[in-house]
């Protein structure tokens, strides 16, 4: 009896439908995906929190649903193809072994035609090549499909494995066995196996189709296709569920620090658990409180400092009051004096002067910060108000007035004049005379006009609030900006007036440019005692902005300072807003304003 082949041992040629990448392709592969990665976090930490959040949690979820899907059909992959291939290699080798076994040892063509067509007759339908020698010495081939299964439609490597003849020992029972491999026919996958009959005898190949195989797997991937896609739809959902349950309180917490921001301090958050959030949101709690009890503190100095300013300076005024009357009388007698004792009269006198102007701005400045000075609007012939300023004062023979006449504007006289002898006054102190004042008109972008009318005025250079290299100093550029004052905004229409004065003096230094508006700012910190109070110009500005204007000051290229105030041509919208509390606002004024 001749022995048969039952191992079913496979070779290198095993599962060669299983494609491999090459290693530089799958390097690069593997790069240009890390580099999309990078490229969608740095996206990312643009767009929104809540946004983030649910990308994070879709790729988390898409992440594990692949993986899991992946591991599912792979595992049923083997499962089913192992089960498959397993029958049918197992009904082969018995066919075979059936088949053969009553066939001489060089049998016909006849006899292998049908011994393949007893083989493929079996339950697992698959076509058989029969491959042998007949008893003249041809080679004979017996095939159940011609169109499929020939000798040439068998892979190489197959053929090879299977006419391989293997050493016999101890660990190797058989000098042949059967082999197995999986090809693509057209677009459908088949199993191919062959074996030789042991110890003499045909060759059998044969072919099993795995298109129903391919079918299930393909079902079964869209099944679990469709179970990713839920997956990330349910992540998506938890993940908006949570972004909202954690962004809320967030959120909360942002519009109660801009209400914060804005001054409403009594803002409070309603805490409720025991999370990170909730602490938060108790830290914060303590935060406004502590800080309502700081402002309020710090309110009631200020208030305070401001009702002992505005005490004092009224209770000043009664006895300065006698003591200007004195020194004037001392001044008129002073030619009959004792020449001894009349240097001490002018002292008496000019000091008197000096101590009664720093009472009169502490009052102004008082006003200023309490936010209870008023505007008194009057039809304002500006050319006339800077000659009546500038002869009040006797400066007629150091000034040059180049002013248009018939420029009208609606502001406060009263307001204006103190500007203006506070600019002048500064640049006759400090700058060099002679003096220059231009007055002009210009129209405000967005009036329509475009353009300017008027005189042409001394340009000055990038508006930098500063003094003329003087004592007299207030705020920073833009000036302070108190309560129930206006600003440069929302100036009313019909253009704005400018006026600027101009020095022949040194200019001012660099250094004392941001502060020639501070109140009580020496530019010299060797002469901290002057003619001046150090407040002429922060009362000029503070003017100026209750006008809704402002005041600028450069220095310019070819020397000199230069002061650009420039005011709106009317300020009646400016007082509209203050008609319903002028009698609070009165109230208020009673023990701190004095009419000048």
């Amino acid at each position: 009896m001749r022995e048969r082949s039952a191992a079913d041992t496979t070779d290198d040629s095993a599962g060669a439908d299983a494609g491999d990448a090459s290693g530089p392709a799958a390097g690069q592969r593997m790069r240009r995906v890390l580099r999309g990665l990078r490229r969608a976090s740095g996206l990312l930490r643009w767009t929104s929190l809540r946004l983030r959040l649910v990308v994070v949690f879709g790729l988390v979820a898409l992440t594990a649903a692949v993986s899991a899907s992946g591991i599912a059909y792979w595992l049923n992959r083997n499962t089913v193809l192992e089960r498959t291939q397993n029958a049918v290699l197992n009904d082969f080798r018995k066919s075979l072994e059936d088949s053969t076994r009553s066939l001489p040892l060089r049998p016909r063509c006849a006899e292998l035609q049908d011994a393949a067509r007893q083989m493929a007759a079996g339950p697992q339908d698959y076509a058989v090549l029969l491959i042998g020698v007949d008893r003249e010495g041809k080679d004979c081939a017996a095939t159940t499909n011609k169109n499929l299964l020939t000798l040439n439609s068998v892979p190489l490597s197959l053929r090879t494995a299977v006419d391989e003849v293997r050493p016999v020992d101890e660990s190797n029972h058989y000098a042949h066995h059967l082999y197995w491999q999986r090809k693509e026919v057209g677009d459908a996958p088949y199993l191919v196996a062959g074996a030789k009959v042991i110890g003499g005898g045909p060759t059998g190949y044969m072919m099993k189709s795995l298109a129903t195989e391919r079918q299930d797997l393909n079902s079964l991937a869209w099944s679990l296709g469709i179970a990713t896609a839920l997956a990330l739809v349910g992540s998506a959902l938890l993940a908006q569920a949570a972004a909202t349950t954690v962004l809320r309180p967030v959120q909360r917490l942002g519009h109660a620090a801009r209400q914060l921001g804005e001054g409403r301090l009594d803002t409070r958050l309603r805490v409720t658990g025991t999370d990170e959030l909730a602490d938060l949101s108790r830290t914060f709690n303590r935060t406004a409180e502590r800080l309502e009890h700081r402002v309020e503190e710090l309110s009631g100095r200020e208030a305070a400092s401001r009702r002992f300013v505005a005490d004092m300076s009224h209770e000043l005024r009664t006895p300065l009051t006698a003591i200007t009357a004195v020194s004037e009388v001392l001044e008129e007698e002073a030619d009959s004096l004792d020449p001894m004792i009349a240097p001490a009269v002018q002292l008496v006198v000019s000091e008197t002067r000096r101590l009664n102007d720093l009472v009169e701005n502490l009052m102004e400045v008082t006003r200023f910060d309490a936010g209870t000075a008023r505007l008194v609007l009057d039809d304002v012939d500006v050319a006339d108000q800077v000659t009546a300023c500038v002869d009040a004062r006797a400066w007629l023979d150091a000034v040059e007035l180049d002013a248009d006449r018939g420029i009208v504007a609606r502001l406060d006289p009263r307001r204006l004049d103190v500007i203006l002898a506070n600019l002048i006054g500064n640049a006759l102190k400090h700058g060099g005379s002679p003096v220059r004042v231009s007055v002009h008109t210009e129209e405000v972008p967005g009036d329509g006009a475009g353009g300017r009318t008027g005189s042409t005025a001394v340009t000055g250079g990038p508006a930098a609030p500063h003094a003329s290299g003087g004592p007299e100093a207030g705020t920073e550029q833009e000036g302070p900006k108190r309560s129930g004052q206006e600003s440069d905004t929302g100036r009313p229409g019909g253009g704005e007036l400018v006026i600027r004065v101009r020095d022949h003096g040194p200019g001012i230094p660099e250094e004392v440019l941001p502060h020639v508006f501070d109140r009580f700012y020496k530019a010299s910190a060797s002469r901290p005692r002057s003619e001046g109070s150090g407040l002429g110009l922060s009362i000029a500005l503070e003017n100026a902005h209750i006008h809704g204007g402002e005041i600028t000051a450069a220095n310019l290229p070819e020397g000199g300072a230069v002061f650009t105030l420039r005011l709106p041509m009317d300020a009646t919208p400016l007082t509209d807003g203050d008609r319903r509390d002028r009698g609070t606002a009165r109230a208020a004024d009673e023990g701190t304003e004095d009419e000048r």
